[in-house]
């Protein structure tokens, strides 16, 4: 009985202090500096589009004497350019982890040497804090999760197991080489376990997932920006709405953050903010838009009334893989926009390697495509949908919504 009698007192308290806790956390970003989200002077330019976990790749392109960023020894070496990567760097491939952390790196010595690094957020991002990824077949790989767990848990859990089959244990001097099918097996299973539940526990890997994630990378991803303009071109993962064209860039980033905080917050305490939301799992937010895909030259006219209230001549965006044959099939509306999500990881059956090079301060626009090589490994997913039926459910981003994720 005294144990009962002390559990509500407890919590209550508990409860307050993350309460306080939370109202310091999102309170802080409305007067923490601000996060700058405009440059001009900007002689040259690379952007590179969705990676989905493809650490290989990425370098491949970084390395390529045409791009020009790093040197063998995948340090910065392209002085004053702005390199942007343009969200999407998690699920479907193994290594989101690695590639955050080598950009975590470049940051630091693209800035002392006079350039940039701009990772946006992407609507995986946007996904993994907010804590729908892993209700989607195949968006959280095993590496993906072993990546980001805690890793005294992975250790806990895999002793156990190895002891019970009488598995050696791992090379842990090569994360490239496969898992074992018994461990790769034991870790699906248990991903299982933690999909489409209501309510996560202890007992679920997806809680030791979701902790780890939002308390150590998401943060970090919250300090960069959803949308940025250089020159006078503007860079987004999804795309700008007409209806988001009239905001501010700094009020779309400030608000994303803003809602995105309270997200991984909220996640934080295994609950789902309760409030009408501006910007996230918005079909036409600039994590999701996909009408410059899409739609044909009926569309060319808004696009003009986009790029006028943006104060921009072009728009960079990803999102929507494009299957070309040339550079230039990545352009739409006489070069007006730029989708550049080739389908870079060998999460997919088929893509190229790509990249944007765009040079005399925004003047030259010039496509860089490699095909993939043959000898890649994938898996065939339908990406032209991804994504479009979790969306359709949060059209009215209102909690009732969060509970019929389960069934998509």
């Amino acid at each position: 009985m005294r144990k009962n009698s002390n559990y509500f007192p407890n919590n209550i308290f508990k409860s307050t202090i993350i309460l306080i806790l939370f109202i310091f956390l999102f309170f802080c970003h409305l007067y923490a500096e601000d996060i700058q989200c405009v440059w001009t002077d900007v002689e040259r330019i690379v952007a590179v589009g969705d990676l989905h976990g493809d650490y290989d790749h990425f370098i491949t392109i970084l390395k390529d004497p045409k791009i020009g960023i790093i040197d063998d020894n995948l340090h910065w070496v392209a002085g004053k350019t702005h390199l942007v990567q343009i969200g999407d760097v998690m699920d479907r491939g193994d290594y989101a982890k690695r590639i955050f952390d080598f950009i975590k790196d470049l940051e630091k010595e693209a800035e002392a040497a006079g350039g940039k690094v701009h990772m946006l957020i992407g609507n995986h991002e946007e996904m993994n804090i907010g804590d729908y990824s892993f209700d989607r077949p195949r968006y959280v790989t095993v590496k993906q999760l072993l990546s980001f767990l805690p890793p005294e848990y992975v250790e806990k859990e895999e002793r156990k197991i190895r002891k019970k089959l009488g598995i050696p244990p791992p090379d842990e001097t090569d994360s490239n080489s496969p898992l074992d099918p018994n461990i790769e097996a034991f870790w699906q299973e248990k991903m299982k376990r933690s999909m489409n539940v209501t309510y996560i526990t202890k007992a679920h890997v997806r809680w030791h997932y979701l902790k780890a994630f939002n308390e150590n990378y998401a943060p970090w991803i919250l300090q960069h920006n959803a949308v940025i303009k250089i020159n006078d071109i503007v860079f987004v993962h999804g795309g700008i709405s007409e209806t988001y064209s009239t905001w501010s860039l700094k009020d779309l980033n400030d608000q994303l953050r803003q809602e995105l905080e309270m997200f991984r917050v909220f996640r934080l305490r295994n609950e789902y903010p309760n409030r009408h939301y501006e910007i996230v799992y918005n079909e036409n937010g600039p994590l999701w838009f996909r009408d410059y895909s899409y739609r044909g030259p009926e569309f060319e006219p808004t696009v003009d009334r986009i790029l006028m209230n943006l104060g921009a001549k072009s728009i960079v965006t990803a999102h929507t893989p494009q299957r070309i044959k040339s550079g230039i099939d990545m352009s739409r509306y006489s070069g007006k926009i730029w989708i550049i999500d080739t389908n870079i990881s060998r999460a997919y059956s088929e893509g190229n390697l790509s990249a944007l090079i765009i040079e005399d301060y925004g003047k030259k626009f010039e496509p860089w495509v490699r095909p993939r090589s043959k000898d890649d490994t994938s898996i065939d997913v339908n990406h032209e949908l991804e994504g479009m039926p979790l969306v359709a459910f949060l059209l009215n981003n209102t909690i009732q919504t969060f509970a019929l994720l389960g069934s998509i």
